[in-house]
């Protein structure tokens, strides 16, 4: 089968498609998948640079998210069967999406939304889960909340604004003048530029100096020492963020505010909730550009670029 494999670390010039074997059913209850389509997540990227090289062995085939059909089952499978369509997102550690077929066993499995294709599928299992761990788990957003998005045009971003709606809740986010229209339409209900306001300003503005309940934080940097000054008393911030840098949490103090720190997460069961939104009608996947599987090196220059002609709006997929 094709496959994107890695075996040096470095940048999208290491990502080289090659013929690997086919994966074969070697446990009762795993399932073998033909990949339709995947998606660009950072994690792919800080895997092929060597961020994870603890965790992994070269060679490697890296990846997060995959929709497409089960082509054969174990002896003790009995909820699948070859036809299903699936989507999911291979365990942190192991063989990823990068190839035309995922073997993984059945208790990984989701079933694929009845209302979508495999390309706007591929947006949603690593992001799915993390998403609901964010706001729902950790969070807990609720109806009548205010929730400040930072970074609502990137992948976790667009989600967590629909799902955030969904509940209920207040949404503010960040984002360039240019996409202002295309958040409103997921549904935030006030659209900050980053590049040109200062967000603490405006957020004590429009909440007349209390502050939202819930910060969501994607984009790091010193957010876990400012943002407080844009939260209210007992609020939460949840980030996804490496920390790269020194923090000052006085103004959290201040606040009495609670920080949750979330690693992605991989869990069929918090994926459960979204595939049920999407069915609803209350959430749409958010497809940035679609590319060939042979593309992969445009697909992760796309998401690293830091000057782009176009501004990241959503999740690159990889069409097989």
């Amino acid at each position: 089968m094709k496959a994107i494999v890695i075996e040096n670390y470095g940048g999208p010039e290491v990502l080289q498609l090659t013929q690997v074997a086919t994966p074969t059913i070697t446990s009762p209850s795993q399932v073998l998948v033909k990949v339709r389509a995947t998606s660009i997540n950072p994690l792919d990227y800080q895997v092929r640079r060597g961020d994870y090289s603890s965790v992994f062995d070269l060679p490697i085939i890296t990846g997060h998210d995959i929709s497409g059909d089960v082509i054969a089952v174990g002896e003790a499978v009995e909820k699948w069967q070859p036809g299903d369509k699936v989507y999911y997102s291979p365990r942190f550690g192991s063989s990823g999406s990068y190839a035309e077929y995922h073997l993984t066993d059945e208790s990984s499995l989701s079933r694929m939304p009845d209302n979508v294709s495999y390309e706007e599928a591929a947006a949603i299992p690593l992001i799915g889960g993390t998403v609901w761990e964010m706001l729902v788990v950790r969070a807990q957003l609720k109806k009548g909340d205010s929730v400040l998005i930072l970074g609502g045009a990137g992948g976790v971003g667009t989600l967590a604004i629909q799902v955030a709606k969904s509940l209920g809740a207040f949404v503010y986010t960040t984002g360039q003048s240019v996409l202002h229209e295309k958040l409103q339409n997921l549904g935030a209900d006030v659209v900050i530029d980053h590049h040109k306001q200062n967000y603490i300003e405006m957020i004590q503005a429009h909440t007349k100096g209390n502050g939202v309940d819930v910060i969501i934080d994607t984009v790091g940097g010193s957010t876990l020492s400012d943002s407080p000054l844009a939260l209210a008393n007992y609020g939460r911030i949840v980030t996804l963020v490496d920390i790269t840098q020194s923090q000052n949490l006085i103004h959290a103090w201040e606040k009495n505010a609670t920080y949750h720190f979330v690693f992605t997460r991989q869990s069929r069961d918090e994926l459960h909730h979204i595939t049920q939104l999407i069915e609803a009608g209350d959430v749409k996947p958010v497809i940035d550009s679609i590319y060939a599987f042979e593309d992969i090196k445009s697909a992760h220059q796309r998401i690293e670029d830091v000057k782009r002609n176009r501004p990241l709006f959503g999740k690159i997929i990889l069409s097989l």
